[in-house]
């Protein structure tokens, strides 16, 4: 039987990930009918990316146990994680048109960025907080290539406005680090805190 536990998140990515290790996750929304939950992403003034990823995994974590708790859900485990992309010190978010998208790829080509994906598991009163990052390197890009990938809407609802597991696979040279936590949830990490807090994943 596979394991439930719950995601503080709505990314199909995320709970494709957790699916690929065997685990059976289900979606804890934070926002609903009964008391807004919402976490504030906004970064706080001169934050450090790593500060900020690991913020607010913490915050979504214990957004994630409060809904759980005023919802009387079953007490499963809760995985929150946030995800930031850098490049010469700033903070790439989600690109909130088809010029920023544009404008991000051609600032990643011919050049390496930071992936920075904090992972938070929070279960019987315990939170346990870690931080995956990892470099990627992309090859130099035509104006035709980041037109076509902006077209394709891919961008569009990622940190830093691209998806390791989609298109954009075909512009990374090199990856030193963490796939999966490029894509959102570092598994490593995310079954070593889940360990930390007594579920064990397999």
């Amino acid at each position: 039987m596979l394991k439930p536990l719950y995601l503080a998140s709505q990314s199909p990515r995320r709970l494709e990930l957790l699916r690929q290790i065997g685990l059976a996750p289900a979606v804890l929304y934070l926002r609903n009918g009964h008391g807004r939950l919402d976490v504030d992403e906004t970064p706080l003034a001169n934050e450090p990316a790593v500060d900020y990823v690991l913020r607010l995994a913490r915050l979504k974590a214990e957004a994630g146990e409060l809904a759980r708790h005023r919802r009387n859900l079953a007490a499963w485990p809760i995985v929150a994680a946030d995800t930031a992309v850098t490049l010469d010190g700033r903070i790439l978010g989600k690109p909130v048109d088809a010029a920023a998208a544009a404008a991000m790829l051609r600032d990643y080509a011919g050049r390496s960025h930071s992936v920075l994906t904090a992972v938070a598991v929070a279960f019987q009163g315990r939170l346990e907080v870690a931080l995956s990052e990892s470099t990627v390197a992309f090859r130099a890009l035509s104006e035709a290539e980041i037109a076509a990938y902006v077209a394709s809407r891919e961008p569009f609802d990622k940190a830093g406005g691209y998806g390791i597991q989609g298109r954009a696979s075909l512009f990374i040279e090199h990856l030193s680090g963490s796939y999966s936590g490029v894509m959102g949830l570092p598994l490593f990490e995310t079954a070593q805190l889940l360990r930390e807090v007594g579920f064990s994943v397999l």
